[in-house]
């Protein structure tokens, strides 16, 4: 009988083991988003993936990828996504009322962001952009913000300013530059060399030379997720900053996911690699200068009709990420 005992509270332990090493093992589902496909600094989360750094931090995620700032912001709306990778222009969303919040910056100035213009519409110094149609994603996100800061720096208004055209994804706006509709698009520089190595477009100008205190992206989360959730954010932020160190630790590694992610030869991507490092934050830390640039320039830019409240677009509780 004492036997028959020991041996039941045996099993119960073991039971009781295999249940706690069940429930340690067991990964917080997130989904995060993507504004935009075509950016190889968004590919730091199939990097984190690749090196399990996700998996270390307990998160399984489901990436997304959408057309643009806007259809993002709805999703983050709709709660589809818990995260979304957008453009600093964009927290003017959370003005707004999209119910969600930057909880770090991870890419200062757009030294990966450029004006391509197709090879043979006599585009060749900057007044020759004067009244010119340029595609962009989406009204509000990064590239549509970026054209309007060119007209605004330039001293371009009414038909002499630059007319930025939203015409969502990238393929959409490389058609229509082939048939004439626009004279341009704006992309990230690794998509405009590989482009340009393709002879479909040529790269124009380089937005890093020209804007400087700036938040290029930031890490957005749904108010639901921050506050239901705070260690969540905390881990998931923790694995981008992680893979960031990484990355710049290992250039191999980058290079080929991004390149497999963006669907370009590694040579290109290694030609941007420098320059992508150094605009990508080491800890998510807000700069007050940025945010009172983009702050101001919402108003300037008629994308708002008053400067939004900074505490509606986001909140440091987050950062600095110490790991």
């Amino acid at each position: 009988m004492k036997t028959a005992n020991a041996l039941c509270r045996a099993a119960t332990v073991a039971a009781a083991v295999l249940a706690t090493s069940s429930a340690a093992h067991a990964l917080d589902k997130i989904t995060v988003g993507k504004s935009v496909a075509t950016s190889e600094i968004f590919a730091t989360l199939e990097v984190g993936e690749e090196a399990g750094i996700w998996k270390e931090e307990g998160l399984e995620l489901k990436i997304l990828a959408f057309r643009g700032d806007a259809q993002m912001q709805q999703a983050l709306a709709s709660s589809t996504i818990d995260f979304g990778l957008g453009s600093g222009p964009s927290m003017g969303f959370m003005a707004k009322g999209v119910p969600a919040i930057g909880v770090a910056s991870f890419a200062d100035a757009p030294l990966n962001m450029a004006v391509l213009v197709a090879p043979n519409v006599g585009i060749n110094k900057i007044d020759d952009l004067k009244g010119k149609k340029i595609g962009v994603t989406t009204a509000g996100s990064l590239t549509f913000w970026l054209i309007k800061e060119l007209s605004r720096q330039e001293g371009w208004t009414g038909a002499d300013a630059v007319q930025p055209v939203p015409m969502g994804a990238m393929r959409t706006r490389l058609a229509a530059m082939k048939k004439g509709d626009i004279q341009g698009t704006v992309q990230t520089t690794v998509s405009g060399y590989e482009l340009q190595d393709q002879g479909v477009a040529k790269v124009f100008l380089v937005f890093g030379d020209m804007v400087k205190d700036f938040h290029t992206h930031i890490m957005f989360a749904t108010n639901k997720i921050v506050k239901d959730n705070p260690d969540v954010v905390r881990r998931y932020l923790r694995g981008w900053f992680k893979t960031v160190a990484r990355q710049k630790k290992d250039k191999a590694l980058t290079v080929r996911v991004w390149a497999k992610v963006m669907q370009v030869k590694p040579e290109v991507v290694a030609r941007v690699y420098d320059k992508d490092m150094a605009m990508m934050s080491d800890d998510g830390h807000f700069n007050p200068k940025a945010i009172e640039t983009i702050r101001r320039s919402l108003v300037e830019l008629k994308i708002m009709d008053k400067e939004p409240d900074p505490k509606l677009m986001y909140t440091d509780k987050f950062v600095p990420v110490k790991f």
